[in-house]
């Protein structure tokens, strides 16, 4: 807390510093993130317009095919993409042939000589080493907030599974992407909390994305007021700070970010974007708005494996089963009122449409 409230442009300052030290402060990476499987998950995450049981206007589709992803992976790079993080709107991994086409989509993107990540949901120590061997070089797993702000904002899961998630991924020798979400309503104390639970971990994870909640209608937490540019600054400076290894992911929220307030964040230590007009199903930067900054401001795309790890595709040495004894995900039981009232409004409204379409 100390450190977080240092006077802002000292806070910058030695954030700059421990960055320079450990990172090309002209280098960024960018990151596209594509929903592979997006709509119909059913968690009640207050914050997520793909939870199935609120009513948002998002478009469901079930998993995209080898060539949408390979074409879509293509054009990424082709705009300075080094890495392609995909992701489906499921609870956790279930093996099965939804599990096995996603290994082939990991496959399928290594070999274009990308880094390859993943966020499924919660995943065994298995399937983790499964898409290992495909060539998945990190897997994304946020803890959102701090352990004792999740139970306002979750109920579908414990936090202690995010933890297992990690130590599975852990385990599978992959790289871990893990943060989490600001504006949800938390506490500075809930941020901090968070952080530190990252920086505890050992080894600390070589990437953490901070997020800025981008409120969407339908959702119960649509009347949230935007995170001000200050409070990402002191976020990106503080992790920075107190992980001067790790690559801070400036995230969602992009979008209601100047230019100026973008740069800032460079500065403070972020060295990533992710890039493409949308993440998952949020609004996010043109790309050629995000080239036109980087042009202004003199930095370079990062290229693949730049960090010196470069996975490579394997024979499977995992087992397709779910008996590594990681998989018996928690239902924690407790009730979120903003969310189950949410979850009426959402049934409501989906069979007020229902009666729409037969209507015409």
């Amino acid at each position: 807390m100390e450190l977080y409230r240092t006077p802002l442009l000292e806070l910058v300052f030695r954030a700059a510093t421990v960055h320079r030290a450990h990172h090309n402060p002209n280098e960024v990476q960018i990151s596209t993130l594509l929903s592979i499987k997006t709509g119909g998950c059913p968690e009640d995450c207050a914050y997520c317009p793909q939870a199935a049981r609120y009513f948002t206007d998002i478009e469901e589709n079930s998993l995209l095919s080898v060539e949408q992803v390979e074409g879509a992976a293509k054009r990424a790079k082709a705009l300075g993409a080094s890495r392609l993080c995909m992701g489906a709107a499921w609870r956790n991994v279930k093996d099965g042939a939804d599990f096995d086409h996603v290994v082939e989509l990991v496959k399928t993107v290594r070999q274009l000589d990308m880094e390859v990540c993943c966020t499924l949901g919660m995943v065994t120590e298995a399937q983790a080493k499964k898409l290992a061997d495909a060539g998945l070089y990190a897997y994304n797993h946020n803890l959102d907030t701090s352990e004792e702000y999740y139970k306002e904002v979750i109920s579908t899961r414990g936090y202690e599974d995010r933890l297992n998630t990690l130590d599975n991924v852990r385990k599978a020798n992959l790289t871990v992407c893990s943060g989490g979400i600001i504006g949800m309503g938390e506490s500075v104390e809930d941020r901090l909390k968070m952080l530190l639970t990252l920086a505890s971990l050992n080894p600390q994870p070589e990437s953490l994305p901070i997020n800025a909640l981008v409120a969407v209608e339908g959702t119960p937490m649509e009347e949230q007021e935007p995170v001000p540019i200050w409070d990402m600054l002191r976020m990106i400076a503080t992790a920075r700070i107190i992980m001067p290894e790790t690559t801070i992911r400036l995230s969602a929220g992009r979008k209601n970010m100047t230019q100026e307030g973008q740069a800032l964040c460079f500065m403070a230590g972020a060295g990533s974007i992710f890039a493409g007009d949308k993440l998952l199903t949020t609004p996010n930067p043109e790309v050629f708005e995000d080239l036109d900054l980087f042009r202004q401001l003199g930095l370079t795309p990062k290229t693949p494996f730049g960090d010196g790890w470069k996975p490579e595709i394997k024979e499977n040495r995992a087992e397709n089963t779910e008996k590594d004894g990681k998989n018996n995900w928690s239902r924690p039981g407790h009730v979120i009122e903003k969310n189950v009232q949410y979850a009426e409004k959402g049934r409501e409204k989906r069979k007020s449409k229902r009666k729409e379409q037969r209507a015409k």
